[in-house]
Order: structure tokens, then sequence, then C-alpha cells
């Protein structure tokens, strides 16, 4: 259940990001109801807002999409009462994704600018729907409640007319043009109000339709009945009022408003008093920013990104979220979208796998890369992070200088437990440390969230739910994502990049393959390896070769070139223990049984010596006949080689 926001928060007026508010043409003074209404041209496009004789302290408002002077009866309560309301026309986009970058803007324009509530309550009426719904999906966290008349919900009802209703021919070829869509691709066309509703569910923003029961033009059936239907299942608070009183026109869609307080008051009551959430600002750090990346995208049209990280990553949520943003902000851009996450994996595996994961699929323009939460949980020392994830960022430099990058931390509860006591997660202080270092964007996720906690805007266990986001969770990572990504930047100029901060960073790290063992005993290279157990396995981690040996004192001999060498192994139920020795040195052992082992068949990534000197070296390694109590076998499967050059 979400809390009662707390009533203050510190304005943070950031140089980056003023060119939000931009200036416009002069503004006009009129006469509206008897309230004054203020005229002006934004980005070449008609807007206004209406003002209140006295407003309510953090100026409460109302955004009205297309038909702004239709039914204005709760408006006009609204602003006895104190609230704004405001216009800026998109007509005839039908919510496109540029529609909604003008949106965004003019949301940005009317907050920062005239510092209009955080949060504010959508009309949208007919076509309406399309604007409202598609807006508030994207941001969900800037939406106090939604007021829905007769919306469309489902372009194919209307204006498609590939339901009961009759449509509109006109429009939909408008429709067809605009999105750049023959009819079969417009009727597997999913970015409709109908669908993804988990975030808005999960910020549990209170909706109301109201409809005509016979309305023939946008049927209930096809549009505001499913919507509801959906909308509720995901938890989504949400109530539907027919209209049934008075004359009902245009074949059912129009009729009069029954009790028009009625719904001024679920307005205002759920907008007022002003809710005043944390800003993203303090959380995000800029450092070099992302201004070459932009400037790519916006010269050569052609875009690559790229996001590595665990399963936060791989997992659906703000990802295809931040694609889809990139995709709509820069709508003459093709892209090339790399998805590098693999769940359990941190900072160590990253640095390994970026070669095969990352550039042999493209080189980026733009990285995102994330390894908090499994360094934490994988134990990995504050010496590895800083290895890997500035061998990570030496890796995208050398494959393209001019690459910018985002490092961010995401939460967990051990996080929250840590900043409980005043400390900084090392893992967090690392990411900072590389990210400020290289000049990378930072983003510090885990202290929002925990700020967020502690000022009472959601709970963990009720609302954000795991470390493995709930839609809501996931919503809160985007929207500051977002954040940064809406602001302009400067190209970076050409300078001298920065020696590493530890002489053994995983600069030049990669995987080898199995097939370089040599003298084999005891172990089988299996061409295509798959689990005896039913237990769950990685993506990358099954159905590939391994090298595998079960039985003690069964050993392996590997020559490399290097400064490290470890090993990627899976980790099963039947993980044994291993003995090595480097160049003929003291034999050391290693348990390579996990608390996850009996769970599911771990990629597990150890680093056997990672500060030799540089030159060939030899790796003999053997399975020990001691075992783990909790290990049902001696098992030791080899994924990869994992040598540092």
């Amino acid at each position: 259940m979400i809390k009662k926001y707390v009533r203050s928060f510190f304005l943070c007026f950031l140089a980056l990001s003023a060119h939000i508010i931009v200036a416009q043409n002069p503004e006009k003074t009129t006469s509206w109801k008897g309230f004054e209404k203020v005229s002006f041209n934004f980005e070449e496009r008609e807007a206004w807002y209406v003002k209140p004789v006295k407003e309510i302290p953090g100026k409460p408002w109302v955004w009205r999409a297309h038909f702004p002077t239709w039914h204005t009866e709760i408006d006009s309560i609204l602003l006895s009462r104190g609230f704004h309301m405001a216009y800026v026309n998109t007509n005839d986009m039908f919510g496109h994704p540029k529609a909604m970058q003008v949106w965004d803007r003019f949301y940005d324009y009317l907050v920062q600018g005239k510092q209009f509530a955080p949060k504010v309550a959508l009309e949208g009426v007919s076509r309406g729907g399309l604007y409202v719904y598609g807006w508030a999906k994207r941001n969900p966290d800037k939406v106090s409640c939604i007021y829905a008349e007769a919306p469309v919900c489902d372009p194919k009802s209307w204006p498609g007319g590939k339901g009961k209703g009759p449509g509109s021919e006109k429009d939909w070829a408008a429709w067809l043009q605009l999105f750049e869509m023959n009819e079969e691709q417009a009727a597997k066309f999913t970015d409709i109000p109908l669908n993804d509703l988990a975030g808005l569910a999960g910020f549990k923003v209170p909706v109301v339709h109201v409809i005509g029961l016979q309305d023939k033009l946008v049927p209930p059936a096809e549009n505001s009945d499913l919507l509801i239907k959906n909308y509720q299942q995901l938890g989504g608070p949400v109530a539907v009022y027919p209209m049934t009183r008075g004359e009902q026109t245009l074949e059912g869609h129009h009729f009069p408003i029954e009790h028009p307080e009625f719904f001024a008051n679920f307005i205002e009551q759920h907008s007022v008093p002003v809710a005043r959430p944390l800003p993203h600002d303090p959380y995000i750090e800029v450092n070099a920013g992302l201004g070459n990346a932009f400037e790519k995208f916006k010269t050569t049209k052609k875009g690559t990104v790229a996001f590595l990280g665990g399963s936060i990553t791989h997992n659906p949520g703000w990802r295809d979220k931040t694609s889809r943003y990139l995709q709509e902000h820069f709508p003459e851009t093709e892209f090339t979208f790399i998805a590098a996450g693999i769940p359990s994996l941190g900072s160590t595996p990253h640095a390994f796998r970026f070669s095969r994961d990352v550039l042999s699929k493209g080189t980026p323009d733009l990285l995102f890369v994330e390894a908090a939460v499994n360094d934490r949980g994988n134990g990995f020392s504050e010496k590895a992070q800083v290895r890997a994830l500035e061998g990570i960022l030496r890796q995208m430099h050398s494959a393209n200088p001019k690459a910018n990058m985002v490092l961010m931390a995401f939460a967990e509860p051990l996080k929250n437990a840590d900043y409980e006591k005043g400390k900084v997660p090392t893992e967090v202080a690392v990411h900072q440390r590389i990210a400020q270092y290289y000049g990378a964007a930072y983003i510090n996720l885990a202290k929002e969230v925990y700020d967020r906690i502690k000022a009472g805007e959601f709970e963990w266990k009720a609302d954000f739910k795991d470390l493995h986001p709930s839609p809501f969770g996931q919503e809160i990572y985007f929207q500051t994502i977002k954040e940064l990504l809406k602001r302009e930047f400067k190209i970076k100029a050409t300078t001298s990049f920065p020696k590493p901060i530890d002489k053994f960073s995983y600069e030049k790290a990669g995987y080898h393959s199995i097939e370089e063992a040599k003298n084999l005993k005891g172990f089988t290279l299996v061409p295509n390896w798959e689990p005896a157990t039913k237990l769950s396995t990685r993506e990358g981690f099954v159905n590939v070769p391994m090298l595998v040996g079960e039985t003690a004192n069964a050993s392996l001999e590997l020559p490399f070139k290097g400064r490290g060498v470890g090993i990627a192994i899976i980790s099963g139920p039947d993980a044994g223990i291993i003995s090595y020795s480097i160049d003929g040195k003291k034999p050391r052992t290693l348990d390579l049984f996990t608390r996850w082992s009996t769970q599911l068949h771990l990629p597990w990534y150890l680093m056997l010596d990672d500060e030799l000197p540089s030159g060939k070296h030899t790796l003999k390694l053997s399975i020990s006949s001691d075992k783990n109590k909790e290990s049902a076998g001696n098992a030791c499967r080899i994924v990869h080689f994992l040598i540092a050059e």
C-alpha cells in the first residue's frame, strides 16, 4: 500500500535541466468563464492554462487532452476550488510517441517553469483517452488520477472500426499514415491504452471512466470495459459510471454529465493536499555526460546501445522502457539494442564476457552497466570490483573512444540496511568512484529507493517487493534514468584517457576456450551439456560445450599467457572442491559449492590469481577427494577459462 507522501522536498535548480524551461512567445491573457486564461505558443502549438481566483497551495492542476472545451462543468468547479487547468494542442496525433514527447516538455515547462504540482490529474474525452493513457503509462509517477469520458482505448475500435463500431475511414487513414503502418501491422500494434498498465497500477493511480451504455462510436465492450478489466486485474483502483440520464446524441457517444461535482470531488480527493515526491536530480551525476552518443544519434541517424548487467537488466522492465524512450526521443534514428543481462552475474563476469556478449554484437555508442546487487550477493571484494568495472570501461573506450557510459547502482535490502546505519555500501561507492574517474554518468538508485522509503512514499515489501523489482520498482528505476536522458549535453572534447586505478584491472580480459586445456585425466569435453536433474539453469550456461570432471583426482593443465587466470563454472548440487597451482607454486584449494547450488546450476566465476607477472604460465587443476558436507558430489564443470592479459 502506497503511503501518503511527505509534504516537503528540496527544489533542485540544475543548470543542466534549465533547457526544459524554454522561452515561449508572449502570453496573452483573456477571460474564460470568469477566470483568467493565459494563452501562448508552445513549440509552435496552441497552449494555455487557466488560473483560479485563489489557488490551492502547491498548484494542483488538471490537464485536458483534445476537446478541451467539451463538458467543462468539472473544470469550472475545480477552478472555483483553486485548481489550474492546462492544455497543449497535439490534436490529430492519436497519442503518437511524438505527441508524448511534446507532453513531456509541456509538463516540465509547467512544473519547473510555473511551479505547478508534480502530480497532475488527467482528463481524457473520447480520442483523448489515447493521449492520457499513452502519457500516464510512460509517466505513472507524475499522475494523481485519471478521469476519462467515453475514452478510446484501442485505435482498432476507433478510428479503425475493426469491431462493432463504424470507425472513421478518414481518421483511420490518418492514423495509418502517422504511425507508418499497413493494416496487417496495425492489427498487431500493442502500444495502446489497453496494454502495459502494470506500472500505473503499481503506483495505484485512481481511474474513473464515465461511459454511455449505448455508445456505438466508441463501444464500451471494445474500449472501457477491457481497460477496466485489465487494470483491475493488475491491482489498479478503477471505477466506471454509466451516464443514463438526459439526451444521448451522436449514436450514444455524447451524453450529459450527471453530478459533475462528484467527479470534481474525485479529482480533488486524489490531488489535494499536493504530494511532493523527492526529486530525481540528487541521485544523478552527469560527469562527462552523454553528448557524444546523442550527437551520433542525431547526425548519423544510427545508434548502438548496450545494456550490461544481471537479472535486473535481463528481466523486462527498465531496459525495455529505456530502449523505447530513446527510440521516441530520437525518432529518426535507427537503433541497435544489445541486451546483455544474465542473471546472477556481477562485475567480474561482465568484464570477461564483455567482448563476446557485447562487442561481438556491435560497438556501443552508449553503454549502461549495473553490477552492485550481484557484486554484494556474490561476495566480490572491493579490489575485484574496481578491477572489473574499470576493466569494462577501458574495454569500451578501446573499442569506441567516443562512447558514453552510464553506471547504475540498484537497490536491495542489504544496501537499505547499510544506509540505515549511515554507511555507504561498498558496491555503491565503487560504482560512483569509477564513474567519476572515467567521466561516466552515474545514478545512485540504491540511495534513491532508500530515501523514498524513509520519506514515506512507498514500502519495500508491499510496493518494491524484491531486489528483482515489481513493475512499480522498475518504474522507479526508469523514471530516474529518463531524467538523465531528457537532458541536453555538450559534445565532450577528446582528451587523454586516464591511467588505470589498479594496474591489474581487467582491461584485456576475455574467455578462452576449454579446448585449450591439456593432459586431461578424468575430465571430458561434453559438446552440449545439460543437467541430469531438473534444477533451473541460466541461458548461455546450458546446452553448450563444457569441460566436465565428476570424480576425485580428475585433473587438467592450462598453458596461458597473461596476468590473471580463472574459471567460469556451473555450481550445482554436486559441486566439488578443487586444488590448483600456478607455475608449480604451493597448491591452493577452492570450494565450488555455493549457498545457491541446491537451487540451480549457478554460473560462478572464480579468479584463481590476477596478480601474476606478464608472460607465460601453467595452471594445474585437480578435483579434491574432500567435498562440502552439503554437496552431493565432486563435480567441476568448466564453461570458460578466464584470462586477463
